[in-house]
């Protein structure tokens, strides 16, 4: 194995050995996505009986509001997955032990979104599996362009984490409620549960600026039109690669100074 990959995969297996013999912390994993995709369920299927729509109806207005829960915990869970493993690194007040070896900053970073993809897939899958249990609804008949859905909320939750450990690298742990706030906040323009053109016209550009609204501009076309948007997911990638770039290069830069003023060494306190 290479020294990089060695490097990567050592500060993966000490995330790793933290859920090995904690239920609570596996637990947490999944809680929040069964408990949100529970929550609107029902809310689907109560808002469906009381319009008096058909079964069919039903299943469709489940299938929309399940979709947009499901796909929107991806990206959360990829941000999460990345933040709150740098923050374990704050907490244990390993950061500055970390970076005496000689771990780059782009392995503590890859290391940081494997674990968030390992975190994302055990929160969400389960998920998945109950609404199929509790509603008949699967995911995956959206088809093989799911997995482009996946990618590019995976990614958006990637490099929001990288501007939010960014921030705590330049202001400490008075940032560290950003880690669960930032993809909330941005929720209501990523036109989730609704089109973007639900949105007022002078926000519109913001939510179309960001990947996760083409996304879910894409979920919809194929589940009203069976069509597959190529347009938006064209968007989406642009976007997410422009993003991407901005993150990394916001992260070098406050990554650098910290170290350059000591941070690293007393960032928690």
């Amino acid at each position: 194995m290479r020294p990089a990959l060695r490097r990567i995969w050592g500060l993966t297996y000490r995330h790793l050995a933290l859920y090995r013999r904690s239920w609570p912390r596996l637990l947490e994993l999944a809680y929040w996505p069964i408990l949100q995709m529970c929550i609107w369920g029902f809310t689907a299927s109560f808002l469906a009986s009381r319009a008096g729509l058909g079964a069919s109806r039903v299943a469709f207005a489940a299938s929309t509001l399940l979709g947009g829960v499901l796909l929107w915990e991806v990206a959360l869970r990829s941000q999460m997955g990345v933040a709150v493993s740098f923050l374990e690194e704050l907490w244990s007040r390993n950061l500055g032990h970390v970076f005496v070896s000689p771990l780059r900053p782009w392995e503590m970073v890859a290391a940081l979104i494997g674990m968030s993809v390992l975190r994302m897939l055990t929160g969400v899958l389960p998920a998945i599996g109950l609404a199929w249990v509790l509603y008949s609804y699967n995911l995956f008949t959206l088809g093989p362009i799911l997995v482009l859905f996946f990618a590019n909320l995976m990614v958006m939750g990637w490099w929001v984490a990288l501007g939010v450990v960014s921030l705590i690298l330049r202001h400490g742990a008075g940032a560290e409620s950003l880690a669960w706030s930032v993809l909330f906040g941005i929720t209501p323009f990523s036109a989730v549960f609704y089109p973007v053109s639900v949105l007022p016209a002078a926000l519109r550009p913001v939510a179309l600026a960001l990947p996760s609204a083409h996304v879910f501009e894409g979920m919809r076309a194929v589940l009203y039109q069976g069509v597959i948007r190529w347009d938006h997911m064209a968007w989406a990638i642009g976007l997410n690669a422009a993003w991407t770039l901005a993150a990394a290069a916001l992260f070098a830069r406050q990554f650098h100074a910290a170290r350059v003023r000591g941070a690293l060494l007393n960032i928690g306190e």
